[in-house]
C-alpha cells in the first residue's frame, strides 16, 4: 500500500466532519476521502443488520478510491458494525469509540461518566463496556438523543428548539453527578456550544473526534504507510444533497471544499473485496 494513497472517512452524514477536520489538523500530510450517507442518515435507530450493511457498501466504494486505511467516524456503526468489516479487509479500520472511552475513563475525578449517543449506540452498551475495561470502578450513565442528529443536519446549530431539546436530554444525566460527558456521535461536537452552556464548566466534555485522529496517527506510523505530504485535493461524497452539503462544509472545515459528488451507494454490493 503506498503512504502516499488516502484515508477513507465515513458517516452517517455531515457528523463525521468533526473527525475530518481532526485528522486535517492532526496530520496534515495525508489526504482524506470522505463519504456521507446523507440519503440514508440517521443510522441511531436502524437494526445492526442494516447498519452493516451500509458500513460494506460504503467500504466497498472506498476501496474503489485505494484508500490505505478507514475511519469509521460514526459511533453507531462503530459500535455495530466495526468488528465485522474489520475482519472483511486487509487495511486498517478505526472506530471512533476506543479513543472516546479512554479519554473519559482518565478524565472522571468521582467516577461518574455520562453519554450521549444515538439509540443503537446506548442501547448496544459499548461505552460502558470500554469504559469498565479501563476503569472497573467508575459508573456510566447512558442517554440516547435521537433528535439531535436530523437538529444538526438541519443546520439548527444554535436555534432555540435545539437549546430546548438538548436540556429534556441532559437534565436527567446532571441529577446523577456526573463530571465527565461523552459526546457519543460525531454530530455532537457541531452543539458543544449549547451542551456545555447546559452542563456548566465542572463537567468536561470528551470529543471523540480528536483522540481518533491521534490514534490514526499512531496506526499508519505502526503500520509504515504515513505520508509526510504535501496532502493531495481531499475529496467529498454523498449519497444526497451534495450541494448541501459542500455549503455546511466549508462552514467548519480548514479547507475549501470545492467540489462534493453524489453517489448511488446501494449500487455498492456489500461484499467486500479484500485487497492483499
Amino acid at each position: 500500500m503506498s503512504c502516499n494513497a488516502p484515508i477513507g472517512v465515513f458517516d452517517s452524514g455531515i457528523g463525521g466532519l468533526t473527525v475530518a477536520r481532526e485528522i486535517m489538523r492532526q496530520i496534515p500530510g495525508e489526504t482524506i476521502i470522505y463519504f456521507g450517507d446523507t440519503a440514508r442518515v440517521p443510522y441511531g435507530s436502524k437494526s445492526q443488520k442494516t447498519i452493516i450493511t451500509y458500513s460494506r457498501q460504503i467500504i466497498k466504494f472506498l476501496q474503489t478510491k485505494d484508500v490505505k486505511a478507514i475511519v469509521i467516524a460514526c459511533n453507531t456503526a462503530s459500535a455495530l458494525a466495526l468488528e465485522v468489516v474489520a475482519r472483511e479487509v486487509s487495511i486498517p479500520v478505526i472506530g471512533v469509540v476506543k479513543p472516546g472511552a479512554k479519554v473519559a475513563s482518565e478524565a472522571t475525578k468521582n467516577g461518574n461518566i455520562g453519554v450521549i449517543g444515538t439509540e443503537g449506540t446506548i442501547n448496544s452498551g459499548i461505552y460502558n463496556t470500554y469504559i469498565k475495561e479501563l476503569n472497573p470502578d467508575v459508573r456510566v450513565y447512558g442517554k440516547a438523543c435521537p433528535l439531535f442528529v436530523p437538529l444538526v443536519e438541519e443546520g439548527w446549530l444554535t436555534d432555540p428548539l435545539t437549546v430546548e431539546v438538548a436540556k429534556r436530554y441532559i437534565s436527567s444525566l446532571l441529577g446523577l453527578n456526573i463530571d465527565t460527558l461523552v459526546l457519543g456521535c460525531t454530530h455532537y461536537p457541531l452543539i458543544r456550544n449549547i451542551i456545555g452552556s447546559i452542563v456548566g464548566n465542572d463537567v468536561t466534555l470528551v470529543n471523540p473526534a480528536y483522540e481518533t485522529a491521534i490514534e490514526l496517527k499512531q496506526v499508519l506510523l505502526q503500520a509504515g504507510i504515513e505520508n509526510n505530504g504535501p496532502a493531495c485535493e481531499h475529496k467529498f461524497y454523498v449519497s444526497d444533497g451534495a450541494d448541501k452539503f459542500k455549503r455546511f462544509a466549508n462552514t467548519i472545515l480548514p479547507c475549501d471544499v470545492v467540489e462534493t459528488e453524489d453517489v448511488n451507494i446501494e449500487s455498492f454490493a456489500d461484499a467486500l473485496t479484500t485487497y492483499l
